[in-house]
């Protein structure tokens, strides 16, 4: 497969973190004289304890599930924190078509959809991991889901019935019934489309706002949340190109600009965003690295990396991932490179906590690949064998 490679890497990123240079070159130092010191004492430094990814699977479909042969549900497995080798580390049974998956702030809860056509989701709790209840989503086929920076909200996309959801999450981390159900009944489905389909629900960086994509009538919406009764206000929405099919939406680490990526036309899209009022102003499309090979490419991700120097995208279709260098402050995007991502349609893609690797989840080939990221020019490279995982649909990864 063709790799797309530019003239020019980016530039060093010129922020106002240079101020910050000296201390963390005096920091650097100390930390290599301690080291140092250690190994001439004769005491190597520990490796790091390895780290723990679900992952989320359709568990319906032939042969899916966690790929441990031990159940289906959410699969466990441990990864080495330096090279990436995954290993098996059991599931947690129980749980139908988990294909998204979510963290609670304080990171006791794990919450899971349950992608069927009578919606649920279920909460998972960690130190022991028990199934602390399944609810309605109040819609069919729920894709997405996320958790208010509050710790109070569970936010949820019913893609079949274009509709979003919030549901009170109680000091246990468990779920109560939905606050809330707002179906997307303006404007009318794009081209193609017969209803809407809500694909994802975020809050914005500084927790304002709740923004829902919309795959099916290619609107951004905006709502406000009610922080005592959990309903959701719609304060704006954006259209996008006729057709663009949008669904994923990631913001800069500095808040004033978000991607969006566009599955039906097969771009990405920088739209400028206004914290104090919540509204997106799309610019021009930006290309995905797929060329022109006669595949059908379908975006799938985008991810920014916390310095906002680079950006991620997953192409299925193409199988790649495309990377980017962030520019003009988060601005504008700039294609540097299409990385094979070495399995069939990588639904979606994450980072380690410290970002230094990259996982990626392929659906069609039931597996999970994984990249070391080169935190100065953001290169991807294939860490080793990959890792079997029926039906993946999601990565979480955390130290």
């Amino acid at each position: 497969m063709a790799i797309h490679e530019p003239e020019r890497e980016p530039a060093p990123d010129p922020t106002p973190e240079r101020h910050a240079s000296g201390r963390r070159g005096l920091l650097t130092g100390l930390a290599g004289l301690a080291a140092g010191a250690a190994l001439g004492a004769g005491k190597p430094p520990a490796p790091a304890p390895p780290g723990l990814v679900f992952i989320g699977a359709y568990t319906s479909v032939r042969g899916g599930g966690a790929g441990s042969g031990t159940g289906v549900g959410i699969g466990l497995a441990s990864y080495d924190r330096r090279t990436g080798r995954m290993t098996a580390a059991g599931v947690i049974e129980g749980v139908s078509d988990p294909s998204y998956l979510a963290l609670h702030p304080r990171g006791h809860t794990l919450y899971a959809v349950n992608e069927q056509q009578n919606g649920t989701v279920t909460a998972v709790r960690l130190a022991d991991r028990r199934i602390l209840g399944t609810r309605t989503t109040g819609g069919a086929l729920p894709c997405h889901v996320s958790v208010h920076p509050s710790g109070r909200w569970l936010l949820t996309a019913n893609y079949f019935s274009g509709s979003v959801a919030v549901h009170p999450i109680d000091a246990t981390g468990g779920l109560a019934e939905p606050s809330d159900v707002v179906p997307h009944l303006v404007p009318p489905p794009g081209p193609g489309q017969e209803s809407a389909h809500a694909h994802q629900i975020i809050t914005s960086p500084d927790g304002r706002f709740v923004l829902a994509v919309d795959l099916g009538n290619d609107t951004v919406y905006t709502y406000r949340l009610d922080p005592t009764a959990g309903r959701l206000t719609r304060i704006a929405h954006v259209s996008l190109a006729p057709g663009a099919g949008p669904r994923h939406l990631t913001f800069h680490p500095r808040g004033k600009f978000a991607y969006l990526a566009n599955e039906l036309d097969n771009t990405v899209v920088v739209c400028a965003y206004d914290p104090a009022t919540g509204d997106l102003s799309p610019g021009p499309a930006r290309p995905t690295g797929s060329g022109t090979g006669g595949t059908r490419n379908y975006p799938a991700q985008i991810l920014v990396g916390k310095s906002g120097r680079f950006a991620y995208l997953a192409n299925r279709g193409h199988n790649s991932i495309a990377r980017y260098a962030v520019e003009a402050s988060g601005a504008r995007l700039r294609l540097l490179n299409t990385v094979p991502v070495r399995g069939d349609f990588p639904r979606h893609i994450a980072f380690s906590p410290d970002e230094r690797l990259l996982f990626a989840a392929n659906q069609r080939s039931g597996s999970v690949t994984v990249f070391r990221a080169d935190p100065g020019s953001g290169r991807l490279t294939l860490s080793g064998v990959s890792y079997t995982a029926p039906g993946a649909a999601c990565t979480l990864v955390r130290f």
